[in-house]
């Protein structure tokens, strides 16, 4: 297939150009037109946008579907929906829970990756969000499942470690150090999320192999007094450390413009990664209600809260709009706003080599969408699967 007449979305430039896919993968790229070869299709994209497909390191569900569901049928219908929104491949993400629901989120995962929805996102793996986190800063996780990591129960995850992309922990817990520093030398992205961390404490689990912080901004210490004098929280940490990525919820209702302008000051466009956090809300009306994992929510004003409106229970948001939103929000310009969606998260997870940018020879994950940020395209290994 020869996708011709677009406007390409390189990690540094923006240039009119034509792209080839052949077996699942960019066979060639051109500023001028490619002939078409003998049963080769052509799509004219008149001058739409066309970019690497997004990569969501931490989504939870859409369309009533919870990652903890742990189907193939609930995995199948979040990946669909995703993929609608220009998302090429995700981790599905866990909530707070007991260890037995958590082991059976990521052997569903597991199984799930070798029997995939070919017309979904492609599953990478897991992140493991919760339980090991500060009560302090719980958000839409049940508190009462919350505790401090023991390696005992940690240990048991690891038998899905291939298929576990990420853990969010609080660094400060008793046991964390350790934890953090397994996972890491495991090749498993280590985030700091869901923490009332004072700086040292921040300091303590980037020296041991952290190096994201989870939803930046939300469910995170940031600067106050202990006793006479102003001390750094995990935010700020993140914020002035250069090998700490950040993940945003970019939607202009999780974090407001000023906090992503500010975050894009301190960080600039490689130190970011764009996330939905989408969860079962996504793709629903307002008012109506879902869950995230055994918490209740409810749509308000375009973002997922809990029934009792208290607190964010994840996003609505498809990938497309938290990219627009970075640029409309956060004044980053498109083609860094798409590299915080593509390059900056592959490069994280280690698949930089095969997915992430548009370069001969990665797989032929490909969203085209119009200057207002309508998905018209998503390819999957060269596969349309929106159109």
């Amino acid at each position: 297939m020869i996708l011709a007449n677009a406007r390409l979305i390189f990690p540094d430039r923006l240039a009119h150009g034509h792209l080839r896919v052949a077996d699942g993968k960019i066979a060639a790229i051109s500023d001028r037109e490619i002939a078409p070869e003998p049963g080769e299709s052509a799509v004219d994209l008149h001058g739409q946008f066309l970019a690497p497909g997004f990569i969501d390191m931490h989504i939870h569900g859409a369309l009533h579907r919870d990652s903890m569901e742990a189907t193939a049928e609930a995995f199948s219908t979040i990946c669909r929906h995703h993929a609608r929104h220009g998302t090429t491949s995700l981790a599905l993400t866990t909530v707070t829970a007991t260890a037995e629901d958590i082991l059976r989120a990521l052997r569903a995962v597991d199984d799930y990756r070798k029997a995939p929805d070919p017309n979904g996102a492609q599953v990478l793996g897991a992140h493991i969000e919760g339980p090991y986190f500060s009560k302090e800063k719980p958000g839409a996780h049940r508190i009462e499942l919350i505790r401090a990591p023991k390696r005992e129960e940690w240990e048991r995850f690891l038998e899905y470690r291939g298929a576990i992309t990420q853990i969010t922990v609080a660094p400060e817990l008793p046991g964390a150090l350790e934890l953090i520093e397994t996972m890491a030398s495991l090749g498993i992205r280590v985030s700091g999320g869901h923490s009332d961390a004072w700086d040292e404490e921040a300091a303590a689990g980037f020296a041991h192999g952290m190096r994201q912080a989870t939803h930046t901004f939300n469910c995170m210490s940031s600067a106050r007094r202990r006793g006479a004098f102003r001390v750094a929280g995990l935010l700020e940490f993140v914020l002035s450390e250069p090998e700490i990525l950040c993940e945003v919820i970019a939607d202009g209702r999780h974090v407001s413009p000023t906090l992503l302008r500010m975050l894009y000051q301190a960080k600039g466009p490689d130190g970011i990664a764009l996330i939905t956090d989408a969860a079962g809300g996504a793709g629903l009306e307002e008012g109506e209600t879902f869950r995230i994992g055994e918490i209740d929510g409810v749509v308000r004003d375009q973002v997922g809260l809990t029934a009792d409106g208290r607190a964010l229970a994840s996003s609505t948001a498809g990938m497309m709009r938290i990219v627009r939103g970075m640029v409309d929000f956060g004044g980053a310009s498109l083609v860094e706003s798409v590299r915080m969606a593509t390059l900056n998260p592959a490069r994280a997870l280690r698949i930089e080599a095969r997915k992430g940018a548009l370069e001969f020879g990665k797989d032929a994950d490909l969203v085209s969408f119009t200057d207002d940020g309508e998905v018209t395209h998503t390819f999957i290994a060269g596969r349309n699967v929106v159109n």
